[in-house]
C-alpha cells in the first residue's frame, strides 16, 4: 500500500465537493490513510485538506487508465454516484469497494451504504451518515470549519456575482444587483463583480452598468479563485457553485435563493445568511423555469440589503 486504506470518490457537482469535505477530514482524523479521487479542475480545492492524498485525473480521463494507476494501493473504496471513478474502482479490484445503495452502483460494489430515502436533511448529512455507519465520528467543530487558505478577508471588500452556473432560474434580476452595488459603492466598500463559467455573462453586464472603480473577475477555473475569494470579507451571490467554494474559502455569504431549498443545499456554516422569497412552485429545482420566474421576480430587494447591510455588520 504506498497511499492508504481507503480512496473516495469526489462528487462530480461543485456544491457536492464542498458538502463532503466534513466527512474527508472525519476520516483523514480517524487515522485511516485517506484520499481522493478527482478530476484535475478539483485538485487546487482538496489539497486544501491537510493529510489527504490526493489523486486526480484529466478531464477526459478514462476509467481503465485511472485505474491502472490506483490498483494495489487501496484495501477500499467509497463513491457517491456512477462513472468514472466507480468504474474504475471495480477494474482496479479495490478489495472493499463502498457506496450508496443505489440502482446503478449495486454492480460496481461489495458492500452498500444506507437504507434508503429519508427526512429532508441538509446535504452534508448524506455524506456524514455514510461515513459514520463505517464507525467513524463526525461529530468535531473543527470538521465544518472554513479552509486555512493562508489569507485574512480584507477590510471593506464585497464580491458580487449575479450569475449561476445552476441555470438561468437561479439568477436575480441584473437591474436589482446593481440596486445592491450602487450603495455599497457610495458607502466606500471596495467592490469586486464576479463572473463564472456556465452563467449568462452576468457579471460583465453588471460591470458593464457601473461607475469605474470596481474590478472584474472571472472565477474560472473555480478551484484557483479560493484564494481570492478568501480575501473578501463579504459575498454576495446567486444560488450557484462560487457561494459554496466562498464559504470553504471563509468568506462570509449572501446567497440569493430561487428555485433550489437551502434547508438542503445552503453553504456550510452558521455565519451565512440565506435570502429567499418563498412561492408557491418552489422548491422546484429547475434551471429554467417553464412559467414566470416568480421566485426571482417576486424576491425584493429590500430584504436583501437588510440581509447585506446586518453581515457588514457583524464583520
Amino acid at each position: 500500500m504506498s497511499h492508504g486504506g481507503m480512496l473516495v470518490a469526489a462528487p462530480e457537482r461543485w456544491d457536492e465537493v464542498c458538502f463532503l469535505v466534513p466527512a474527508m477530514r472525519a476520516l483523514v482524523a480517524s487515522g485511516l490513510g485517506t484520499g481522493i479521487l478527482c478530476p484535475d479542475s478539483q485538485r487546487d480545492f482538496w489539497e486544501t485538506l491537510p493529510g489527504l492524498a490526493v489523486v486526480s485525473y484529466p478531464a477526459k480521463g478514462k476509467a481503465k487508465v485511472v485505474a491502472g494507476e490506483i490498483a494495489g494501493k487501496w484495501q477500499a473504496s467509497l463513491v457517491w454516484e456512477a462513472g468514472l471513478a466507480a468504474e474504475a474502482f471495480k477494474i482496479a479490484a479495490i478489495p472493499r469497494r463502498l457506496g450508496v445503495n443505489e440502482k446503478r452502483l449495486a454492480k460496481l460494489l461489495t458492500h452498500s451504504l444506507g437504507s434508503g430515502p429519508g427526512p429532508l436533511e441538509h446535504r452534508v448529512r448524506h455524506y456524514l451518515s455514510a461515513v459514520e455507519e463505517l464507525g467513524v465520528p463526525t461529530a468535531r467543530p473543527e470538521f465544518f470549519a472554513p479552509a486555512e487558505m493562508g489569507v485574512s478577508p480584507a477590510p471593506g471588500t464585497v464580491l458580487l456575482c449575479p450569475g449561476s452556473d445552476f441555470g438561468p432560474s437561479h439568477e436575480w434580476p441584473l437591474e436589482r444587483w446593481e440596486e445592491i452595488a450602487r450603495p455599497l459603492m457610495e458607502g466606500g466598500q471596495r467592490i469586486t463583480i464576479a463572473s463564472v463559467d456556465g452563467g449568462r455573462g452576468l457579471g460583465k453586464k453588471l460591470v458593464g452598468k457601473l461607475d469605474e472603480g470596481v474590478e472584474f473577475f472571472q472565477a474560472s477555473p473555480l478551484a484557483g479563485a479560493l484564494p481570492l475569494l478568501a480575501v473578501h470579507s463579504l459575498v454576495i451571490a446567486a444560488d450557484g457553485s462560487l457561494p459554496h467554494l466562498a464559504a470553504h474559502a471563509g468568506a462570509t455569504c449572501v446567497t440569493l435563493f430561487g428555485p433550489n431549498d437551502p434547508a438542503w443545499k445552503r453553504p456550510l456554516g452558521k455565519r451565512h445568511l440565506v435570502v429567499k422569497r418563498h412561492v408557491e412552485c418552489a422548491p422546484c429545482l429547475l434551471a429554467k423555469c417553464p412559467i414566470d420566474l416568480r421566485c426571482q421576480n417576486e424576491l425584493d430587494t429590500g430584504r436583501v440589503k437588510l440581509a447585506v447591510l446586518e453581515k457588514l455588520g457583524a464583520l
